[in-house]
């Protein structure tokens, strides 16, 4: 194992949740080579070209990444991660963080196709059972670019994400990042969704958030000394700051 490569008890939690080699044809290659491979490509940025031989032919590692991108592999993964995480203790629902960062789109993405990508299986044109709808591309001061909104809980693990154009605005995508909160519980019962307290910075200070159903107070909890003007789960970041200086 090398410096990057998925530890022993890191695999043993990712194994359940892969596809199984279950149809005719030849079998898949060891899932946790090219799990491994995929890590090193996100890690250094270099082209699938150029992957080491040890992860095996690159074309196998790309297409093994894209298949379970649009059948929504990677989304169950996510999911069962912090359903294991959650039963640990280990996720901090005291506060969650919204905010989101810009990405500049390669060059060739100008002339990317609009449809869904094709995928083997039933039939040469067969396309994918889901395909993410969230690839966006818009056209910003940066020129062609994507926004990535992401919402994070105390220990700074990821909870949900959402992609969309690069113009397009914080406030307006909250309540979007906040609806893809829903991490299962293994005991049964419906999925956890709403934080203790939820935090961001101005980008968010828009006067129709604190009264959303996803960002108002419960009942029966009068809001906190010096939050009057809005609920008190609703705190933005200079909200902290100022607590923290007093």
């Amino acid at each position: 194992m090398r410096r990057g490569d998925l530890s022993n008890a890191e695999w043993v939690r990712l194994k359940p949740h892969l596809p199984k080699s279950g149809r005719r044809g030849g079998r898949w290659v060891s899932h946790r080579r090219i799990i491994n491979g995929i890590l090193y490509r996100q890690r250094t940025g270099v082209p699938w070209r150029d992957l080491p031989t040890r992860f095996g032919p690159w074309k196998t590692v790309y297409e093994r990444h894209r298949r379970w991108s649009a059948d929504g592999t990677w989304d169950k993964v996510f999911a069962a991660i912090l359903a294991d995480a959650d039963a640990e203790g280990r996720i901090d629902w005291s506060m969650v963080s919204v905010d989101s960062t810009s990405c500049r789109a390669h060059q060739h993405a100008a002339g990317a196709r609009r449809t869904a990508p094709r995928v083997q299986g039933k039939g040469a044109r067969a396309r994918p059972r889901q395909h993410r709808p969230d690839e966006g591309l818009g056209r910003s001061r940066g020129g062609l670019t994507c926004k990535i909104h992401l919402a994070g809980e105390g220990g700074r693990r990821p909870l949900a994400m959402l992609i969309t154009p690069g113009q397009w605005g914080d406030a307006p995508q909250l309540i979007p990042v906040m609806e893809r909160i829903r991490v299962s519980r293994l005991g049964g019962g419906h999925p956890r969704t709403r934080p203790d307290h939820l935090g961001g910075d101005r980008a968010y200070s828009s006067r129709r958030i604190p009264h959303h159903p996803r960002t108002e107070e419960p009942a029966g909890q009068p809001p906190a000394p010096g939050q009057q003007g809005r609920p008190a789960r609703w705190l933005r970041q200079d909200d902290l700051q100022a607590q923290e200086r007093s």
